[in-house]
């Protein structure tokens, strides 16, 4: 995807997300977070595991949201990527999920 791209807060993509430290990626679903106009991208982890934290958001609306399973927001495990290693845009959070997460990440980072 060229870095000229501009993404929303709420759009859903596929990354190739980097594994630390052995510089092998894997395709996965992440939620935009901040897209500045520049070449990087802020993207929350979007998962299917059932493990869940406070900081989690349970999508109501996956399907709508263009995905294909039933998908978990990890709201407090950001990452700023290059918008190269972004496949494709999936979808976007319809308003009240987009709503739930934003809630959720300011309440993370709201001590900062």
């Amino acid at each position: 995807m060229p870095s000229t791209t501009t993404f929303r807060a709420g759009d859903l993509v596929l990354v190739a997300f980097p594994f630390t430290g052995s510089g092998q990626a894997k395709l996965r679903p992440a939620l935009v977070i901040l897209d500045v106009g520049d070449a990087d991208v802020v993207v929350a982890r979007v998962t299917t595991q059932p493990y869940r934290t406070s900081n989690d958001v349970e999508l109501t609306d996956w399907q709508g949201a263009g995905l294909l399973a039933p998908s978990i927001v990890r709201a407090h495990k950001l990452a700023t990527l290059e918008k190269s290693l972004i496949h494709r845009q999936l979808g976007a959070l319809r308003q009240t999920d987009l709503q739930r997460v934003s809630t959720v990440v300011r309440r993370a980072f709201g001590a900062w």
